[in-house]
């Protein structure tokens, strides 16, 4: 969107940062001093850290881990956004206590209208009377993020990731002058910190580059949220709630020109993965759309997806998805290719690790360097994807960080370290 607001800025707090009431009151401390600046803010709050797990597990235990219809993914939704909605409501407390006016606001409050399924929703449009009107009486608005409402008045949740979306959607809609994204790490880092011992910290990342480290396991920020920044131009940073820093600036740009600087900025992991094969024999017509659009239908993404030619006597297709999303369409998925004649089977033994960079389809050496160094631990790899900016590995998912710290060590990424050229 054109022009930014400046002086207004969006606040999100993840659920790591919320967990405990001193970390909400570290954080209400902080946006008082904003605040206090001339700063006008808007705060996004995530569920407090294991309340969604423990929800999703209490309606798992009452519906018997059955695939939920309609009716019950709406009960989900109706369940699910209460724990954003407490949160809210502590941060808006905790403010008041520190005398900064400050007023709780569900989804729906805020105006955030959403479309399609229950639990898989998209951000349509904000009507942001509501927020405005309290941002001109000195208010802070604290959203809970996640969610919105359909037209129908109902709740939807947002998805995976909902809460980060919620801000940058709210820092699009308002004009904010930034959108900054607080977690438990002091930025976004070249990998996991609690996997490598002596991860870089990236001061900058070209938000395409982001997308993928966010897609392929970077828990910092969702890859829905960075493709909705880039969409609207949306300045946004990482950064600690724990400590003072300059954190990570997510840039539209990648700017280091030089060919022979080093083009591998981060290795991600996914333990969240399984691994689809089908197998039936040939039919016309094609059946990939029709088990892609079955997928599709249950907001599940799919990667490493590769299948069978014209003139093979059996059809085969494979790909990679979220295990945790597979549950309600696994029957489903069943279903369909039974009535093909065919075979399904679901590994959930593996995981995903991938190096992130920029022109790695013009840098083959980094794909071998990748599988060598693998390969020289031990470490089995099925099926690989490369792109310009990723390439991915599906491995023993056992093994899946010892896979992560091959993979730093062998391209240069530690702190301590020189960055390999590749």
């Amino acid at each position: 969107m054109s022009g930014r607001c400046r002086g207004l800025v969006v606040h999100k707090y993840g659920g790591s940062s919320l967990a405990a009431p001193a970390q909400v009151r570290r954080a209400a401390q902080r946006i008082s001093a904003a605040m206090k600046r001339g700063v006008r803010v808007v705060v996004v709050v995530s569920a407090q850290g294991g309340t969604t797990d423990g929800l999703l597990a209490a309606m798992n235990h009452l519906t018997e881990h059955r695939s939920p219809g309609d009716a019950v993914l709406r009960e989900i939704d109706q369940l699910l956004a209460t724990g954003e909605i407490a949160s809210a409501a502590l941060m808006a407390a905790a403010l008041h206590a520190r005398g900064t006016p400050a007023q709780s606001l569900t989804g729906g409050q805020a105006g955030l209208r959403a479309l399609g399924r229950h639990g898989a929703g998209l951000i349509d449009r904000l009507a942001p009377g509501r927020i405005l009107s309290l941002l001109d009486a000195g208010v802070v608005p604290v959203v809970a993020g996640f969610q919105g409402v359909n037209s129908s008045g109902d709740t939807v949740t947002l998805g995976r990731g909902g809460s980060d979306t919620t801000a940058v959607a709210l820092a699009a809609g308002l004009g904010a002058e930034r959108c900054e994204i607080y977690t438990d790490v002091a930025g976004v880092y070249s990998a996991d910190p609690r996997v490598v011992a002596a991860p870089r910290l990236l001061p900058r990342i070209p938000v395409d580059v982001m997308a993928e480290m966010a897609f392929t396991g970077a828990r910092v920020l969702h890859s829905r949220a960075v493709e909705l920044a880039a969409l609207h131009a949306v300045p946004t940073v990482v950064l600690s709630s724990c400590t003072e820093g300059p954190g990570t600036v997510i840039t539209g740009t990648y700017e280091t020109a030089l060919e022979t600087a080093p083009v591998t900025t981060a290795v991600t992991h996914d333990a969240d993965v399984a691994r689809v094969l089908v197998r039936c024999p040939v039919s016309e017509p094609d059946p990939t759309p029709e088990i892609l659009g079955l997928l599709a239908e249950f907001a599940l993404p799919v990667d490493l997806v590769a299948r069978s030619g014209p003139q093979e006597q059996e059809f085969r297709m494979g790909f990679s998805t979220r295990r945790s999303a597979l549950g309600a369409a696994r029957p489903a998925l069943a279903r369909l290719v039974g009535t093909l004649g065919g075979r399904l089977r679901i590994d959930e033994e593996v995981g995903k690790v991938t190096i992130v960079g920029a022109g790695l389809l013009s840098r083959p050496e980094c794909t071998v360097r990748m599988l060598r160094a693998l390969a020289e631990t031990d470490i089995p790899t099925t099926w690989i994807l490369t792109s310009q900016l990723r390439v991915s590995a599906l491995v023993p998912v056992s093994r899946l960080e010892e896979a992560v710290r091959a993979l730093h060590t062998a391209f240069g990424l530690d702190a301590r370290a020189e960055p390999c050229p590749g």
